[in-house]
């Protein structure tokens, strides 16, 4: 879309406002409003927002030592939409939206999450190579007064245990696609009050905006509707963890061509992809705290509960890091299974971006298949890494990973950082006060 068609669609829809969104290092979706009168002059000429918005914690406290706040004497950075991504939203009355980037200086800020992804597409492009992906969400459904489950009982898939929120389904159903979310099936998960829905995947930037407004869109429905949900991996100590895999396949640079499957290999697989493969295996360690960001996040790591603990690939196999999936030429795809439902969806994809092309580049050897149960020792080949469990570990893992922390940029690895230290020092403090509730208070309202 161009500046003039937005302008078209405001006044043919009657439009009172227009959000203008971006993600926070967290995920969380931070926005102004503006009158759609003033959409021109903010849309070409940028809208200033505080500079630090995108590197606040997850209760909005400002963070020292991220290169964006103190540093710059709290400065303002201004704000360019995507022209692409303007969207109307059904469930709000007369208001559409559109996600931006920061600029500061008259450059993009590098440490952005979005801005990140797009560098990582863009070197991709290099190679001849384009990125078709989704992430797979889960979440938790919680009534919005007592912020219990909607359901109490413990039975995947049943019929009849989503039949009490069918009308919020379909509400979901009615109002997602309209915001481009092409959604392809609902069903209750395991524990109770655990929902996930999958959608269409899409090329390049636009699966981590449409993983973005998917996340925001079904927050939002569900307040209006008597309920919250909840992208935190695990809203109670004894609660199955939410999982965001993301699924994802190569293709030629104009989309057209699928690169990871081969008739001829006895495992299907072109030798591109066994490269790409490959290059997960060995940056695993590093971009684990990128796809299980929170404390909350790597607390439902955990043996026999389908979450990877170690750096495995298997065909098929849900007990591997890196679940292979050969259907044919436009059917195969990789499903990465590190990340939570707490990620940043454009740094799950920055990340598996960076690894992969490392793969590659220096056409690293496949690892051999773990053909058994990846968590059983046994099974899984030997001197495969293991992922670090605790925040120091695994942030000096990524620091340590010289090809991911120079893909990503100094200035992200420095605010990244920063934010994932003040979270722990949350949680220490928190522990020392016997604060037991301290991760659903911090999390569950806003991720």
């Amino acid at each position: 879309m161009s500046c003039e068609e937005i302008l078209t669609e405001i006044e043919k829809q009657e439009l009172l406002a227009v959000r203008f969104e971006q993600t926070d290092m967290n995920g969380v979706a931070r926005s102004k409003t503006i009158r759609s009168c003033h959409f021109r002059e903010k849309a070409t000429g940028g809208l200033n927002v505080f500079l630090g918005d995108f590197t606040l914690g997850m209760q909005g406290e400002m963070i020292a030592d991220t290169g964006y706040i103190e540093e710059t004497g709290y400065a303002d950075a201004k704000m360019f939409p995507d022209y692409d991504t303007f969207q109307v939203l059904p469930w709000l009355e007369k208001t559409g939206r559109i996600l931006t980037e920061p600029t500061y200086k008259g450059k993009y800020v590098m440490a952005h999450p979005r801005v990140v992804a797009r560098k990582q597409l863009e070197k991709l492009k290099t190679l001849g190579l384009s990125l078709l992906s989704a992430h797979e969400l889960e979440f938790y459904l919680l009534d919005k007064k007592s912020l219990q489950p909607f359901s109490s009982d413990v039975n995947l898939h049943s019929t009849i245990r989503g039949t009490p929120i069918n009308d919020f389904f379909h509400r979901l159903i009615k109002n997602l696609p309209k915001v481009g979310i092409n959604v392809e099936a609902l069903e209750t998960e395991v524990d109770p009050g655990q929902v996930e829905i999958t959608y269409k995947p899409a090329f390049g930037i636009r699966s981590a905006d449409n993983t973005h407004t998917y996340k925001t869109s079904v927050k939002e429905i569900a307040l209006l509707n008597g309920y919250v949900a909840t992208f935190m991996c695990k809203p109670y100590p004894d609660s199955v963890g939410s999982a965001c895999h993301f699924c994802h396949s190569l293709w030629d640079v104009e989309g057209r061509i699928p690169l990871m499957y081969d008739s001829s290999d006895p495992q299907g697989l072109s030798q591109t992809a066994k490269w790409w493969i490959a290059g997960l295996l060995a940056h695993l360690p590093a971009i684990q705290i990128l796809m299980k960001p929170t404390v909350n996040c790597r607390n439902g790591t955990q043996p026999f509960k389908f979450w990877p603990v170690n750096a495995t690939w298997g065909m098929g196999n849900r007990s591997c890091a890196m679940r292979v999936k050969v259907n044919g030429g436009q059917g195969t795809y990789i499903e990465n299974r590190m990340g939570s439902s707490g990620c940043n969806p454009y740094l799950a994809l920055a990340a598996t971006v960076a690894a992969g092309m490392d793969g590659i580049i220096n056409k690293l050897p496949l690892p051999p298949e773990c053909t058994g149960n990846a968590y059983i020792e046994r099974d899984v080949p030997p001197k495969t890494p293991v992922l670090p469990v605790n925040t120091e570990d695994a942030l000096q893992a990524l620091r340590n990973d010289e090809v991911i922390s120079e893909a990503l940029g100094e200035d992200f690895i420095k605010c990244f950082s920063a934010i994932r230290i003040n979270e722990a020092k949350v949680e220490k403090e928190a522990l020392e006060k016997g604060d037991a509730n301290w991760e659903f208070n911090y999390f569950h309202e806003y991720l």
